[in-house]
């Protein structure tokens, strides 16, 4: 067996891996583990600082009070751009990968960070108008494509029976990065008054973020230049079907994690401080147990989880209307903060199903040892990043239909009831697609069981 190499190759700039073979045990024993734990870490990193970037003004609208000249309406408006952004940009960050090589992109999508971050620091203060706040806030969606990017580059490293937790701890590590800004929003604007401070901070972490990448990430060769995958994932149902349970979990978490202090501060009168002090739990919370719910998938099957996860989201909508009636702020702050968990334990879960799936498209057309490995690794690398975009758009529309609710209805409960029903569909199609045993044409069962399942029938 050739042994894969992390020396540069020929003709080309920066750390290639020419070959790549995480499935072979002995390979992945001997050298891979140790190549892809290395690339997790800063994976991590930077994807953590592209999330606080990017939820950046989740924490900014809370401290611009009434000498900003912004209504509710007008906040729940910027937020939402930002979402939709991040999510739009998700998509060319997933090309990138195979087009520039992981590490490279790495470092690229690190420094645009800085873009959005000097232009707020030069806008924060009151007087600037609506527009420009608007526009800079496009900026900072940039944030959301790294995550795209970084799921489809880790996804390559690691082999399927470790990608549920692998790909749980990169996301996990990447979703930690909306608490984080909460609470140092929380630590320096409480101290200071001022927001920029908080950007003076992160402006020389973006910097040094790009800077271990550069030293110590790797390129893999067999990713590059595969733009066709892309392509080829969109064709496939799958790709889709998944894209629509990620909105239910990921988009709920991103929509949340927006929208929850302007909630707090807009139905039950809360000061910036005082929702400031709450709105971090759940994003942190729910970023920690993202891996368990990709390790549970390992163990127990992703659609299991991701089926039981929309039940329980489901419930805690319901106590969060009931909240929202009987304008109780300690029921409505604890339901809240157990659908953030809850979302995380399904962004953990739903991603494992994804490799899941396509390895078992890979073994029904008859493929098997390494040549389905890349088959699968190919595909849903190349789906993450469609699903990952079409998922943070679930952010944009909780953040739409919420000030859409605060307009007509004075509270958030239309918008609440909306995605009630709303989960409920997703788990009528995880059931159907994914679990169903006489589901027509699809009978993965749980998107790739650890246990063998029905023989599976492509869409």
């Amino acid at each position: 067996m050739t042994v894969p190499s992390a020396a540069p190759a020929r003709n080309r700039g920066g750390r290639w891996i020419e070959e790549w073979d995480p499935e072979d045990e002995t390979f992945w024993r001997e050298k891979g583990a140790r190549i892809a734990r290395r690339n997790l870490l800063l994976s991590v990193l930077c994807e953590h600082i592209g999330f606080s970037v990017w939820t950046l003004w989740s924490v900014m609208v809370l401290f611009m009070g009434p000498e900003y000249g912004l209504t509710p309406a007008d906040k729940f408006l910027l937020t939402s751009v930002v979402t939709l952004v991040g999510a739009v940009v998700r998509v060319p960050y997933t090309y990138a990968v195979a087009v520039f090589g992981g590490r490279n992109w790495t470092i690229v999508s690190a420094c645009l960070l800085l873009v959005p971050t000097v232009a707020a620091f030069v806008v924060m203060e009151p007087g600037t108008s609506f527009t420009t706040f608007l526009l800079v806030g496009l900026l900072a969606g940039v944030g959301g494509g790294n995550f795209a990017s970084s799921m489809t580059n880790i996804n390559a490293f690691f082999p399927l029976r470790r990608k549920g937790w692998a790909l749980g701890l990169n996301a996990g590590g990447g979703n930690l990065g909306v608490p984080v800004i909460q609470l140092v929003a929380l630590a320096i604007i409480g101290a200071h008054g001022g927001p920029r401070v908080l950007l003076g901070v992160y402006i020389p972490l973006v910097l040094v973020a790009a800077a271990l990448a550069a030293v110590h990430m790797d390129n893999i060769a067999s990713v590059r230049n595969d733009t066709g995958a892309a392509r080829d994932a969109a064709k496939d149902a799958h790709t889709w079907i998944m894209a629509f349970l990620y909105t239910g979990t990921f988009g709920s978490f991103i929509g949340y994690g927006f929208a929850f202090g302007q909630v707090l501060q807009s139905e039950f009168g809360r000061t910036p401080l005082q929702a400031a002090c709450v709105t971090f739990v759940g994003p942190l919370l729910g970023s920690l147990i993202r891996p368990v719910g990709g390790r549970l998938a390992d163990r127990y099957g992703g659609a299991r989880i991701t089926l039981w996860t929309f039940v329980a989201m489901a419930g805690a909508t319901g106590a969060v209307v009931a909240a929202s009636v009987q304008r109780s702020l300690p029921l409505f702050t604890a339901a809240f903060i157990a659908l953030f968990v809850l979302t995380g334990l399904g962004n953990g879960s739903t991603y494992k199903m994804i490799p899941g799936i396509f390895q078992a498209k890979a073994v029904a057309r008859g493929l098997r040892g390494e040549e389905a490995s890349s088959y699968g690794r190919r595909l849903s690398g190349a789906s993450m990043g469609l699903i990952g975009a079409v998922g943070a758009l679930g952010g944009v529309g909780i953040n739409l239909a919420l000030r859409q609710s605060f307009l007509t209805r004075g509270s958030g409960t239309g918008a609440f009831v909306a995605f009630l029903a709303f989960y409920g569909l997703c788990f009528a199609v995880t059931w159907a697609v994914y679990l169903r045993g006489t589901a027509p044409r699809s009978r993965t069962v749980a998107a790739a069981e650890p246990q063998p399942g029905p023989a599976y029938a492509e869409v």
